[in-house]
């Protein structure tokens, strides 16, 4: 069984020239689902295909214009023509451009309004960045290579140019701002670590934040520290591409460190960023498994295990609702049966958990005080339906939705330089 795809040329005066794309031999028995359909490879060809002959018509019609002289206006007659090779996502293809020599002076012109120096399409550029920020550079090399006939940038290194290029192009654009202004905007900046698998290589510290609006407008930026990228440009002109105004009311999220402050506040966001419920959160999760995996070997700690993990739960509950001044309250009622877990072993471990938990209580106290001015009603923030930390930030990076193009750009210059 076989089928000829062919393509025909519509025109103004109805149907032109048809041209033969593909011949497809396929079999009719069906014992073998393998035979049902396509398959990858003849949809590449397919594809290719008609992007050549859709191209080929397209460069027909472009280079029958005649440009006038750019120095005598007078009228051009053609001299040769030029090859140039342009990568598309659904292969490379190969177009002649005319070059014209005028008949009165002599002079030389090209083509009317073809983009010079142009190596591959837009939508091809966009995606080969958009793979590179959320995989890696041979990741995502083979996915171009397994799904796409491309015929150009496979190779992992020659993404990697293309994704910095492509990002530093849309990172020096500026911000299109939205039609509809933000009344309130949050911001939520974090920092983690990349480390080196290799012996000798330095750790990356990357800095990754959100900003977004009530009605769901959103953009994510990162830089790494020390890089050419300024993460205080990404944040200003993410609040500008969110709709952020002078009576904008800005609402800032870090987890407490002094730096992130500081660049928040460099980055025009004046006012004194809260403290986000995720660490605090994550502080307070470590210390319930460390109480609840306190001996109970005599009644005495049975009593004071008890006694522990009720507190710890009061914690939790004075912090989320507020009540920050209360909280040393608990650890003080920790401290004092404590000592009833002297001398506690445990064969299984190398530390006791008492001697964990003390730390992570020491830990905690030294935290809640160093920014208690930072602390706010998390509950009352999360009745009203608002944010109320990072927690969308330290998931930013598996991020599902479609990004827009600065989101991109920031993705592809975190990427390419990690």
């Amino acid at each position: 069984m076989a089928w000829i795809l062919r393509l025909v040329k519509l025109g103004a005066e109805g149907e032109g020239q048809a041209l033969d794309v593909l011949k497809i031999n396929r079999p009719d028995d069906l014992s073998d689902i393998a035979n049902l359909g396509l398959t990858l490879a003849e949809g590449k060809l397919l594809l290719a295909g008609l992007q050549q002959q859709i191209v080929a018509a397209q460069v027909s019609e472009h280079a029958a214009r005649r440009p006038p002289c750019g120095r005598c206006g007078g009228v051009c007659r053609l001299k040769d023509y030029q090859n140039h090779v342009v990568a598309t996502l659904f292969g490379q293809v190969t177009i002649r451009l005319p070059r014209f020599c005028c008949a009165a002076c002599g002079g030389s012109e090209s083509g009317i309004n073809w983009p010079s120096h142009c190596r591959s399409t837009p939508e091809l550029d966009r995606l080969q960045a958009h793979l590179c920020a959320h995989m890696t550079y041979r990741t995502a090399a083979d996915l171009l290579e397994q799904m796409f006939p491309v015929d150009a940038a496979k190779h992992p290194e020659t993404l990697r140019r293309h994704a910095l290029k492509v990002g530093e192009a849309l990172g020096a654009c500026a911000a299109t701002r939205p039609e509809t202004m933000a009344s309130a905007v949050v911001v939520t900046l974090d920092s983690t670590f990349i480390r080196s698998c290799e012996d000798g290589e330095r750790h990356l510290e990357v800095r990754v934040g959100n900003v977004e609006t009530g009605s769901g407008g959103r953009q994510i930026f990162g830089a790494v520290a020390k890089a050419d990228t300024d993460i205080k440009v990404l944040i200003r002109r993410s609040l500008e591409a969110i709709g952020r105004t002078e009576e904008t009311v800005l609402t800032a999220f870090t987890d407490g460190c002094s730096g992130l402050r500081r660049i928040l506040a460099d980055a025009g966001v004046t006012e004194a960023p809260m403290l986000d419920w995720f660490h605090i959160a994550m502080r307070l999760e470590h210390l319930k498994q460390i109480a609840n995996a306190l001996s109970t070997d005599d009644p005495a700690r049975v009593a004071a295990k008890a006694v522990i993990v009720a507190e710890v739960e009061r914690l939790h509950w004075r912090l989320w609702n507020g009540k920050a001044k209360d909280a040393q309250i608990s650890i003080d009622r920790i401290r004092v049966v404590m000592h009833l877990f002297q001398g506690e072993t445990d064969g299984r471990k190398f530390i006791a958990p008492s001697r964990k938990l003390w730390t992570a209580l020491h830990a905690l106290d030294g935290y809640l005080t160093g920014q208690s001015d930072r602390l706010i009603n998390y509950a009352e923030r999360h009745r009203a339906g608002l944010r109320v930390g990072t927690a969308i930030t330290e998931g930013t990076a598996k991020f599902s939705g479609e990004p827009p193009d600065e989101q991109i750009a920031t993705n592809a210059l975190v990427a390419t330089r990690c």
